[in-house]
């Protein structure tokens, strides 16, 4: 664990600005290390905050009995689009509807987002879709289990792993935002930066996820402009002209490079920071994004430390013809002592 590596502890601050499932957060609870997290995806926001929320297990238990009991009165589908209606049954999709209209009806916001958790999650288990980086596909015959019990057998899994889990006392906040410019932090602020950006032509777009946000997050508008590292390309700076990468390339190492930028100006002196990245594989090469992202970490004003490999897989083109290694590793460098 990188927070141990780092010898962060109580009294310690840590960020991860591509906050994701909310890892570093969790772990940060676990250890009683204060942590923020920032995401440009108001999915992954809502995710974070329910996993990191305090919870009283009696009321999760009563809430979910009371659920749980609820007799069947079939809703109205209208309002769903032929587009998310093909991923489901029908009776799967109305028992889905049915439950997150009862969901809505929970008074506590934290006890209401613990249970749409649940909702969301079993939903795209008994759901037709198969997801495939940027594509949603709908994958007929798929064997669908009943959705009350599976549904059932879902919440019973989220209590019981709080029960295992022994969080102490810290402070953790999450922000939607970009980790492109994070002026909502102040300066000089953090310990410590463990985080993952996406990967380089690996990018998931939000759309992969329209599902849920239809489903479950109606009232939010999705800005596709900002949602990730290189998604669009607007005014880059060519980071590395004598490589002639691929204009997706250009555009990622543009966008970490102003990620680099912030994550220098809220880190206190000496504090130190590990990043988890992998090559990009194109059909003409490979592009070593951990060594690039360290050279540019250093232009920004870092001091290099270490680049750890942690797997490596044979890329190719066209299935047969072998292009190279691409590598995924953790890179960590400092901030020099003022």
């Amino acid at each position: 664990m990188m927070l141990r590596e780092f010898k962060v502890g109580p009294g310690s601050r840590v960020l991860d600005p591509f906050l994701g499932s909310g890892t570093t957060l969790l772990a940060c609870k676990e250890l009683g290390v204060d942590g923020v997290g920032v995401d440009v995806a108001p999915l992954a926001v809502f995710v974070s905050r329910v996993k990191i929320a305090d919870y009283n297990l009696d009321e999760l238990r009563n809430t979910a009995s009371w659920l749980l009991s609820q007799s069947f009165r079939k809703p109205d589908l209208s309002g769903i689009s032929g587009f998310v209606k093909q991923f489901f049954l029908k009776p799967s999709l109305e028992d889905i509807i049915f439950f997150r209209n009862k969901i809505q009806e929970i008074k506590d916001p934290v006890v209401r987002n613990f249970f749409t958790l649940a909702l969301m999650n079993a939903a795209m288990k008994v759901s037709l879709a198969y997801k495939n980086g940027a594509v949603l596909k709908v994958v007929r015959n798929k064997p669908v289990p009943p959705f009350r019990k599976f549904f059932k057998r879902v919440v019973k899994k989220m209590m019981k792993d709080l029960t295992r889990l022994s969080f102490k006392p810290c402070r953790l906040e999450v922000y939607l935002g970009d980790a492109r410019k994070m002026d909502f932090l102040k300066d000089e602020a953090f310990d410590a930066i463990i985080t993952s950006p996406p990967y380089l032509n690996k990018i998931e777009y939000t759309k992969v996820y329209r599902i849920e946000y239809e489903l479950f997050f109606r009232d939010v508008k999705i800005d596709l402009v900002r949602s990730y590292l290189g998604l669009n390309p607007r005014n880059v700076v060519d980071q590395f002209p004598e490589l002639n990468l691929p204009e997706v390339a250009k555009a990622y190492f543009h966008d970490m490079r102003l990620c680099l930028e912030e994550m220098i100006r809220v880190l206190k002196p000496g504090g130190r920071v590990a990043l988890v990245v992998a090559g990009g594989v194109f059909p003409d090469r490979i592009v070593e994004s951990d060594k690039m992202i360290l050279e540019l970490a250093e232009r920004v004003g870092f001091e290099a430390e270490r680049l750890i490999v942690v797997n490596k897989r044979v890329a190719t083109a066209r299935r047969v013809i072998k292009i190279g290694e691409a590598r995924e590793s953790i890179i960590i460098f400092s901030k020099p002592n003022a």
